[in-house]
């Protein structure tokens, strides 16, 4: 028996004495979304692994060495403690989220037990996967369907498309704007993503950022009926291919207003709507409330939204019936289960935005494993063929039939990151894989936050 114990250890592994050493990241395109990815190390050789989200933000995650260098990773909730407040709604909480979710790979290493097991055990052994399906040029409703189709035939039993301004324009007599106002969005978009010098194209991206970021109340852009009939239609003819059986979540609207979302939401009531998402800005919780109350679609909202309190106003209003936090924004692991826990006691379900990288759906797979009243996981990347290479000791095939299933390996389950792989599809602005950070061991500021 006593030889049964032993052969279980881990004896690599001291994990009082365990230390973070060093911090480095490397960024990759196309997967289908930038990746920026982080490996903490430790002075007994076990790496942890986490990801910065949506890439091009690496110094959010660069900026906290210095406060984790010397420190045992497996202090996992007083490190994040220490960081936390460096992060912030949208993708600023990126670096802090990776680091939670590199820190708990970690952990799970050095005891040599799952992720999910530290946060009480799990509530089930596969994870419902959807994939937000999307249908490139100009398209009708049955296109969308047929595409959604495909997702079916492999397996998925949850679906999600796009419906809004996207399908309209081009469309005359649909969309009723300050004259102008949509062409100066699309043609600094192009502006910036055809300039030719640095100053130049931080011009044009500024613009486009100031012209595609007004809040949705502040845009005056407003459909007409036209429109509503063309939208209408379209949910319609995606019904007509892929059935009524199926849930379909909408996601996409663009920019109009509350009034504009109720009536959108009436017109497509009848098409069995898993949820409306992210319809108006997620601060706005009074406009949530109308809009919960003015229609039977269930409201969803929560990608954007960082830490347990940022999602309390929403949740104590009744301006939500899905939530759909990401792992890299809303604090990682352990918080985007307390987000969960938070939800079930206003008694409103989970589902889980992801578009990153296979350690990111692995964090995703462990906190809700261990989250009672999780319903279906985001992966954006089922298109991109070798999403599935880009990490070592993971499936061939790492959703199968609509499902990933929950691993008992160790941490997160994932051995490594696959350099072989990740060097063919290097960011050019971040050619060196793995570059050291030294620069950033000793970046000190006074940032208690008290006196």
């Amino acid at each position: 028996m006593s030889e049964m114990i032993s052969g279980n250890v881990n004896r690599n592994s001291c994990p009082s004495d365990l230390r973070i050493t060093d911090i480095r990241f490397t960024d990759v395109v196309g997967a289908p979304m930038h990746c920026t990815l982080m490996k903490i190390y430790t002075n007994q050789g076990i790496v942890g692994l986490g990801e910065v989200r949506d890439g091009a933000n690496r110094v959010f995650g660069e900026m906290l060495k210095s406060r984790l260098i010397g420190e045992n990773p497996c202090n996992v909730e007083k490190l994040f403690r220490r960081i936390k407040q460096f992060g912030y709604h949208a993708r600023q909480g990126g670096g802090v989220c990776g680091v939670e979710v590199a820190l708990w790979d970690l952990a799970g290493k050095a005891y040599g037990v799952p992720v999910y097991q530290m946060l009480g055990g799990k509530y089930r052994d596969r994870i419902r996967i959807y994939c937000d399906t999307d249908v490139s040029g100009k398209h009708t409703g049955t296109d969308m369907g047929r595409a959604l189709k495909l997702r079916m035939d492999k397996g998925f039993t949850f679906l999600k498309m796009d419906l809004g301004l996207g399908e309209l324009f081009g469309e005359p007599g649909t969309i009723c704007a300050p004259l102008g106002f949509i062409d100066e969005m699309h043609e600094a978009g192009r502006k910036a993503r055809e300039a030719q010098t640095v100053e130049e194209k931080r011009w044009w991206r500024n613009r486009s950022y100031d012209l595609n970021n007004i809040p949705h109340p502040f845009t005056g852009i407003h459909l007409t009926e036209k429109g509503f009939d063309m939208l209408e239609q379209y949910v319609k003819d995606v019904r007509d291919v892929i059935g009524y059986e199926i849930p379909l979540a909408i996601d996409h609207f663009g920019h109009i207003g509350v009034e504009d979302c109720i009536k959108l939401c009436r017109r497509i009531e009848k098409y069995n709507i898993a949820w409306a998402e992210d319809m108006v800005p997620w601060q706005y919780t009074d406009q949530y409330v109308r809009l919960a109350n003015a229609t039977t679609i269930p409201i969803c909202t929560g990608e954007d939204i960082y830490l347990a309190e940022g999602f309390e106003p929403l949740l104590q209003a009744h301006g939500v019936s899905v939530i759909h936090p990401d792992i890299l924004t809303s604090g990682g692991i352990l918080e985007n289960k307390r987000i969960g826990d938070l939800a079930q006691r206003h008694g409103v379900a989970m589902a889980v935005h992801m578009a990153e990288s296979p350690v990111s759906a692995y964090a995703c797979v462990h906190s809700v494993a261990a989250t009672e009243n999780f319903y279906v996981l985001e992966n954006h990347s089922v298109d991109v063929p070798w999403w599935d290479d880009m990490t070592l000791g993971t499936p061939k095939k790492i959703v199968e039939n609509g499902y990933i299933a929950v691993p008992d390996k160790p941490g997160l389950g994932v051995d490594d990151y696959n350099d072989e792989v990740l060097r063919e599809h290097l960011d050019p602005d971040y050619p060196v894989m793995w570059a050291e950070t030294s620069h950033w061991d000793d970046v000190y500021s006074h940032d208690r936050l008290w006196s």
